[in-house]
């Protein structure tokens, strides 16, 4: 479903992504792991289209989309839970969610089928829906950005920090949403500061370091790599 191949990016003179190389499966659950700074949200950056690559090719069913504006890569069925969740806090719920929608704004049927698949998903969000974003709890704002991204009914969503700053019992509820979301049939991409997290939940997983992939396996075989697992721990601890 999606292949990035030697895959380089930098920002401005520091280059970030090293020669990438990275396989997401259709239906499949993908763990990207590192320490902070190590490329991960550059890999979903370069993939959406918020970052231009300098060599390499992204491919995604069969397309390179290497380069490809945003707003297309979205329209092709790719979206993002942004880390910090981007929300706009002075905004509804509902609105953060019709921003969700702007590619098919015209489309009204289309939108309200995601204002129903969301909130059939989250009703706490239903509830809420007329409450402004800034004044929602951690959880229900991780809620939010996740529904924001179904909006389009995507293929590929990518997640970038599931649990940061949530408390264990919220993070178990989004963890079975997850779960939910890729038995529908959209292949997810999670990057996690939480090794156990990530690993209990995915398929197949990389580390990344320093721009460049030192692991590719699956979830299980990782879980035994004590070596590189120490780092992320000893990152998360600080």
């Amino acid at each position: 479903m999606l292949e990035l191949d030697q895959v380089r990016a930098s920002y401005g003179a520091v280059e970030v992504l090293r020669g990438v190389n990275f396989t997401v499966r259709k239906g499949e659950v993908v763990a990207l792991l590192g320490t902070n700074g190590a490329g991960k949200s550059t890999i979903l950056r370069c993939v959406s289209g918020l970052l231009k690559t300098d060599a390499g090719e992204i491919r995604y069913e069969g397309q390179n989309i290497a380069g490809m504006a945003t707003e297309d890569t979205v329209r092709l069925g790719i979206t993002q839970v942004p880390g910090g969740r981007g929300l706009l806090p002075n905004l509804s719920v509902e609105e953060n969610l019709r921003m969700g929608a702007y590619p098919i704004r015209r489309q009204r049927a289309k939108v309200k089928a995601g204002y129903d698949r969301v909130y059939g998903i989250f009703p706490r969000l239903a509830e809420r829906r007329r409450q402004l974003a800034g004044l929602l709890s951690g959880g229900e704002g991780q809620m939010l950005a996740i529904g924001r991204a179904l909006m389009l009914e995507p293929k590929l969503m990518m997640i970038d920090e599931l649990s940061l700053g949530l408390a264990p019992l919220i993070v178990q509820q989004l963890v079975k949403i997850v779960r939910d979301i890729n038995a529908s049939g959209v292949s997810i991409i999670l990057v996690e500061q939480s090794a156990n997290l990530a690993l209990s939940i995915t398929d197949h997983a990389y580390f990344i370091e320093k721009g460049q992939l030192r692991f590719d396996g699956s979830s299980k075989e990782l879980l035994e790599r004590d070596d590189l697992l120490r780092s992320v721990f000893l990152a998360a601890a600080r």
